[in-house]
């Protein structure tokens, strides 16, 4: 771990930690305050648009191209494919040269002979080994889409909370300022998107982490603004102990057809689901890697979490990516309290972490408490008691403190003598009636004045030929953490964790204070449960994150929801939390330092009669008790770019390009589903096809087959590669269909829009009835993925059916209010030609927007039936609300609430597999 720097950054924790040592007052008998979140005002970000104009978005660009180093090779050749690099070599050879010719102290000699040596340094890195692997030397650069990214919901727990408790509709203007939502025109966000500045929100986004990543340097130029990214990838093993398809299931297996999804970010490194296995990991995690460190500030860093069986590949990619000099440590962390093996248990995994420029890296040395019980005070094996009287420890005292009597005071002996001879202090020192001498080349640490000073004081020792320094446990109440970090492990409890692989939240943390500050942006290319959002939000840290899964952003989107934080005060609450905590020296009535300043007694402290410094514990903030804290608004956005009809003006999603890229991707679809020739149902069963191929003479359709078992021809239709499918596309595929006389349409895609849905359920009208089928999203990846028996490639999406009432007003002059139920959940089963139907209250969660404007979701009320996931927020709040209103939160029926500016409501339903399903209702 590298030692602490001086930098700018550097100088923050001092800063804050000359904050008052006198807390906050705060009257017992006061009443809690309203939940309240944190404003990041020091910080803004580009406008983006939303969803609801992407057909009108006509910023588009060309994909971006990233280049690898070509001078990192396995070996130095001189073929003609190398003759860049032996140009180079021969350039550096000669500068090399140059600076040994030179000789004087002028300033061009000296520049000569510093060239020199920043060449040297480069040949040596041409010349050390090198990781290769199966298509790297082939792939000397890569492509990735450059697409847009568009808002889709805006989320606020401060915003439901006020929805829930507004008894009148005056009460309810502000509810667009809590959900940070600028209310653009839509003129500009179609003309002038990316160009003005709103206030900063958090951001959660849907879509693969290479093109989100770009996109944030392509369309918002964040090169150089991340001060942290955590990277937790899969691990390149089992492909079962690293994803979850399901919300609601946690328990996967390895090797279980049933189990196996097809989730990019999960599933497109394991060795049992691609071709190249280890191979395609490597490169997978190279291109992100690259994209990361565009992504740094100077002074950021990036961790990497991993197991055992891949840390020293991703090891060597890291040092080809970020350079070995800027390797700051490997992190061992304790992931449970035992595991299965045929030889030793495997109960760790590791973080390797990254500087961008180990020189300027922001470092905050973190502490653990020091006890008789931690490994920080294994050298304490003396007590000093309260008469005076030193003996060692006895075995049962050391297990036990408590025992000694009171006021006794736990030591260990340290050094009091350094190397090399001088004068004033290698030099005889009288104690206790007999000399000392520190030794021919050693001195005493400091003056003969100050040793006296040490002896008066109690804190020398003789020992047989020598004299110490006593150091009292309590001189510093905390010993630094160092890389092994063995009390992170998760509890064995089911309810401790969400996610089939969540990171204990300690990991995180630790790595987030040691290399960040409050108000720092922090990025998470791999969601997950959404453990480094929580952290973030927790810590007052502003934070993205991403995943291609829709499973992990719904628990992520739940946990943020619902969780509640510690308010720590604010030095600057104008600044927000950039302005950074209040840390303030606090003793408990045992006299154990508990505050986040902490005296540090040292031995040059007390033999020059100083005060102790004070250390600062960035993880002990002072909080305000009466205060509770929920997450800041955060926004959902995708990279699911303009709805494209083919037939239309031949543009692509990601700038100008030819139908035949269209052609292409229509081909690996139609040879996808060839080799996954069926459509998982709501019941988990499945709906079969033979002898598909492409239609004759088609103008829209793209596929047809006939059924497994009979003879019924049925037709298919793609979506867009990076596009929702649009309204006319769905209505020119009925058409065809019912002109070709199929007896079925399937409508294939990544995203849908509303008025595309509406039309597939009402489809039965045009003659041919249509079914809405979702592709999972990794299938536009390319060709390294393996088709298996029963890999959920299509599933058939249902829709929302509710039911909207109006209630009458609570106060009396008020307008009517109205009030939602989810009744439940319409599969249309294409295997039995009938709908299914689930029961509102057993949905994973479903949202309401009271007010919906047709382009962006901003849920006034989230419900998790079934579930007690706002249980915390009630406790928290419970003299501010009724019961019943929570109760709403945990059920199938809304809470009452007055119609908006827009007379309609959207409802959108999370289903088990994470699609998000929408119906949109008028109210009047």
């Amino acid at each position: 771990m590298p030692a602490k720097k001086t930098t700018p950054r550097q100088a923050a924790p001092s800063l804050t930690a000359a904050a008052s040592t006198t807390a906050p007052t705060t009257s017992a008998s006061a009443a809690p305050t309203p939940a309240r979140s944190y404003e990041h005002v020091a910080a803004d970000a580009a406008m983006r648009p939303e969803a609801g104009t992407q057909a009108q978005f006509r910023k588009k660009k060309a994909p971006a191209t990233y280049r690898y180093d070509s001078s990192l090779a396995p070996e130095l050749t001189w073929d003609g494919a190398n003759a860049a690099l032996r140009d180079r070599v021969r350039d550096l050879l000669a500068v090399v040269q140059a600076g040994l010719a030179a000789e004087g102290d002028s300033d061009d000699a000296k520049a000569a002979r510093a060239a020199g040596r920043e060449a040297a340094a480069e040949l040596a890195v041409l010349q050390q080994p090198f990781l290769n692997w199966t298509g790297k030397a082939e792939r000397l650069s890569f492509d990735v889409p450059t697409l847009p990214l568009f808002v889709h919901e805006r989320l606020s727990t401060q915003a439901i909370l006020e929805t829930l408790g507004a008894h009148r509709k005056d009460q309810q203007h502000d509810l667009f300022d809590l959900f940070a939502d600028p209310r653009r025109p839509v003129v500009d966000q179609v003309l002038k998107a990316y160009e003005h500045r709103d206030r900063w929100v958090n951001r959660m986004m849907l879509g693969d982490s290479l093109v989100c990543m770009n996109s944030l340097l392509q369309y918002e130029g964040m090169g150089g603004q991340v001060q942290m990214i955590y990277i937790d990838p899969p691990y390149g093993v089992k492909f079962g102990s690293n994803f979850q398809p399901f919300v609601r299931k946690r328990d996967v297996k390895h090797n279980d057809d049933a189990d196996l999804t097809r989730e990019p970010e999960m599933v497109q490194a394991y060795r049992d689901t691609w071709e190249l296995g280890l191979h395609s990991y490597l490169t997978y995690l190279r291109d992100r890697l690259l994209l990361a460190k565009e992504l740094l500030t100077p002074s950021g860093s990036v961790f990497v979490q991993i197991s055992d069986e891949n840390l020293h590949h991703v090891r060597e990619v890291m040092d080809e990516v970020f350079g070995g000099e800027n390797a700051a440590g490997v992190i061992v962390f304790s992931k449970s309290s035992g595991a299965t093996s045929a030889l030793l248990p495997s109960t760790n995994d590791y973080i390797l972490w990254y500087a961008k420029d180990i020189s300027q890296t922001t470092y905050r040395q973190l502490y653990q408490t020091k006890s008789l019980s931690t490994s920080g005070a294994s050298e304490y094996t003396k007590v000093q008691l309260p008469d005076g009287t030193r003996r060692p420890l006895t075995n049962e005292e050391r297990e036990d403190s408590a025992i000694l009597p009171p006021g006794s005071r736990v030591y260990r002996l340290g050094d009091i003598t350094s190397q090399g001879f001088r004068a004033n202090t290698t030099v005889e020192f009288e104690f206790a009636g007999k000399r000392y001498h520190p030794g021919a080349e050693s001195n005493w640490k400091t003056s003969l004045e100050g040793m006296q000073r040490l002896a008066e004081l109690g804190r020398i020792e003789a020992r047989a030929k020598s004299l110490a320094y006593v150091r009292y446990i309590d001189d510093f109440a905390a010993y630094p953490i160092n890389t092994l970090w063995g009390d992170t492990g998760i509890a064995g409890r089911r309810g401790d964790k969400l996610y089939v692989v969540q990171t204990s939240s300690k990991v995180i943390e630790r790595c987030m204070l040691m290399t960040t500050d409050p108000g720092d942006l922090v990025l998470d290319p791999t969601c997950g449960s959404g453990t480094t959002a929580y952290v973030a939000e927790q810590w007052g840290r502003r934070w993205i994150t991403m995943d291609t899964s829709r499973v992990p952003l719904a628990l992520a989107r739940q946990r943020l929801l619902t969780a509640t934080f510690p308010w720590y005060t604010l030095k600057d609450a104008s600044r927000g939390p950039a302005g950074g905590f209040v840390y303030q020296r606090k003793q408990n009535k045992r006299g154990e330092e508990v505050g986040g300043l902490v005296p540090h007694i040292t031995l040059k402290s007390i033999a020059n009669n100083e005060p102790p410094t004070m250390e600062v514990l960035v993880d002990r903030p002072e909080e305000e008790s009466k205060v509770t804290r929920v997450a800041g608004p955060f926004v959902v956005e995708a990279t699911i770019p303009t709805p494209v009809d083919w037939e239309g003006d031949g543009e692509s999603d990601s700038g100008p390009a030819p139908m035949e890229a269209h052609g292409s991707f229509v081909d690996r679809m139609l040879e996808v589903l060839r080799r996954s020739p069926s459509i998982a149902t709501a019941n988990n069963e499945r709906v079969a096809f033979e002898q598909v191929r492409p239609p004759a003479k088609a103008l829209v359709l793209n596929a047809e087959a006939v059924l497994t078992g009979s003879s019924e021809p049925v037709a298919f239709v793609f979506g867009p590669e990076h596009g929702a499918i649009s309204e006319q596309l769905v209505h020119q595929a009925l058409k065809e269909a019912d002109r070709k006389n199929f007896t079925r349409l399937f409508v294939i895609g990544f995203a849908i829009e509303g008025n595309a849905r509406l039309l597939v359920e009402q489809s039965a009208e045009f003659g041919v009835p249509a079914t809405y089928v979702q592709a999972t999203p990794d299938l536009v990846m390319g060709s390294l993925l393996k088709t298996t028996r029963a890999s959920q490639v299509f599933s058939v999406a249902g829709l929302p059916d509710v039911t909207v009432t109006k209630v009458p007003p609570a106060v009396a002059g008020d307008p009517p209010r109205w009030q939602v139920q989810l009744v439940g959940l319409d599969v249309f089963d294409p295997a039995t030609m009938n709908t299914s139907h689930t029961k509102g209250g057993d949905v994973p969660a479903w949202l309401l927007d009271s007010d919906y404007n047709g382009r962006v979701f901003r849920a006034t009320q989230v419900f998790f039936p079934r579930t007690g996931a706002w249980e915390a927020m009630q406790k928290a709040l419970k003299a501010q609300f009724e019961p019943g209103v929570f109760e709403h939160l945990a059920g199938d029926i809304s809470a009452p609430f007055f119609a908006g500016e827009h007379h309609q409501i959207a409802v959108k339903v999370i289903d088990d597999r994470g699609n998000e399903l929408v119906v949109v209702k008028s109210i009047s």
